[in-house]
């Protein structure tokens, strides 16, 4: 039986998700938007491309660096 929901740490904060999310939809969750975001899986750059075929599983840890404008 699959479990409801898979543990992972985005930004060194535990977090709980549904299994078989992306990276994109991860983004999306958090209404980020990809070409503003850097996203780091397990210490390896995930490039925008793969976002939606990059996989989040149970242990990932994720880092997001959001990108703000302003002077």
């Amino acid at each position: 039986m699959t479990s409801p929901t898979i543990r992972v740490t985005v930004n060194g904060e535990p977090r709980d998700l549904p299994p078989g999310w992306s990276v994109l939809e991860l983004l999306e969750h958090f209404a980020l938007d990809p070409r503003a975001v850097v996203v780091e899986v397990n210490r390896t750059i995930i490039r925008r491309p793969a976002l939606g075929s990059t996989p989040v599983q149970e242990g990932d840890a994720v880092e997001l660096v959001h990108f703000v404008g302003g002077g």
